[in-house]
């Protein structure tokens, strides 16, 4: 699939969502509440990782390191939507930047 493709997906959940925080809150989630949700996930992905170290114990860590990171790249498209950022092209501007700069 492509990151287009990767995009619209999110963006779909981010919608099914949003219907149900309307039903809870009587509201979506504001940008600093899916920030926020980002945040603990990166939390959680960092608890798995150490889980894999054998830091931690965790059941079937090798399934929920993948649905945490699927969980944290759909939270940082779904912020970047909002901003109104094209992550597709500020990541590859991003990595240009780094390539040129370690190069040096």
């Amino acid at each position: 699939m492509e990151f287009r493709g990767i995009t619209e997906r999110a963006r779909e959940i981010r919608l099914l969502y949003e219907a149900i925080e309307r039903d809870a809150y009587g509201r979506s989630w504001s940008l600093e509440e899916l920030a926020l949700g980002l945040v603990g996930d990166v939390g959680d992905l960092a608890k798995l990782v150490q889980a894999r170290e054998g830091v931690r114990k965790v059941d079937d860590v090798q399934a929920r390191l993948e649905h945490e990171l699927a969980d944290v790249l759909w939270a940082t498209i779904v912020i970047a939507e909002e901003c109104g950022v094209d992550l597709e092209r500020a990541f590859l501007a991003a990595m240009d930047q780094l390539a040129t700069e370690l190069r040096a």
